[in-house]
């Protein structure tokens, strides 16, 4: 990716992110930090990343697990799974439309 596009990562869902690394296994801050930079790219604070936590959890998108030592992972919920194919949906058509318009272009 050219580099003056790099800072279109800070419009990026966090939430989408965090979404899609819990469908790959439980994680904890941490590691979902590197497994979203590993498949996207985009890297975040970590202050970012926890409050993405806090609003998904209330949402009963994701659940807390039992901390392992200092570590506290999330996983994905069924409900957090639902809306996670959702918004998949939505990009695969977001997708599409743009790859038929710049054929038009």
């Amino acid at each position: 990716m050219p580099s003056e596009f790099n800072d279109l990562g800070r419009f990026t869902d966090v939430a989408l992110l965090i979404l899609l690394s819990l469908a790959g296994g439980e994680k904890h801050g941490y590691a979902m930090m590197e497994d979203i930079a590993q498949f996207s790219g985009v890297t975040f604070e970590a202050g970012t990343l926890y409050g993405a936590l806090l609003r998904l959890e209330r949402k009963g998108w994701i659940t807390a697990l039992p901390a392992e030592d200092r570590r506290h992972p999330y996983r994905l919920t069924a409900e957090g799974a639902i809306v996670l194919r959702q918004r998949l949906a939505t990009l695969r058509q977001i997708v599409a439309t743009g790859d038929a318009r710049q054929a038009l272009a």
